[in-house]
């Protein structure tokens, strides 16, 4: 067991803002850990197993929450995603950085539960900007696209309004957002050591 114990970072931000980009880049540059979710959304054939999520029935998710074994937890776009909070504990523990990828009602949750938590949401350089990222991923058609950038708009206003984020980044340039995230967390810890 470390005598210090690790920081726990928030990341947190709409469809198509690039937060996954940054949160990737963040763990590498931090040697911090990348905290896996737990999902009942359906395995896609990009996802790996235990790497981008993992996947349970409801079944399983709901005995989850019930045994109080989520960090955090919600329903999004009808499925279940969450954080076990065991892994997260376990790190933090033996001084390891650990990183959380996840939406605005999670950083809530975990800001309530852990208010030592560092929290940072990105920020699209404008809506038009957004949109036309959401688009060029040509993952999904128009009325999906437009529900994903309608409930983006909703997510940023609540981000802004929660009181959850100590930080705003915005993702116009990816590396100088890279950088900036980095800087904060880096700050972050030198000015909260026992955060």
């Amino acid at each position: 067991m470390s005598s210090q114990r690790g920081s726990l970072v928030v990341i947190s931000g709409p469809s198509g803002v690039g937060k996954t980009t940054i949160t990737h880049a963040l763990v590498d540059r931090l040697h911090a850990v990348f905290s896996v979710s737990m999902t009942t959304r359906a395995k896609t054939s990009a996802d790996t197993e235990g790497r981008d999520y993992f996947f349970v029935d409801a079944a399983h998710f709901e005995k989850a929450i019930e045994d109080g074994e989520l960090l955090e937890w919600a329903k999004v776009f009808d499925n279940y995603y969450g954080t076990p909070r065991g892994p997260v504990e376990r790190n933090l523990d033996a001084g390891r950085d650990v990183i959380l990828e996840i939406d605005v009602e999670g950083a809530k949750q975990v800001k309530k539960t852990m208010p030592e938590a560092q929290a940072i949401f990105v920020l699209p350089p404008s809506e038009d900007e957004l949109l036309s990222r959401l688009r060029k991923r040509a993952r999904e058609d128009e009325s999906v696209i437009q529900r994903r950038f309608r409930e983006a708009q909703r997510e940023i206003a609540e981000a802004k309004a929660c009181g959850a984020y100590d930080h705003f980044i915005v993702n116009e340039k990816l590396d100088e957002a890279v950088d900036l995230a980095h800087r904060t967390v880096v700050e972050h810890k030198q000015a909260n050591p026992s955060a």
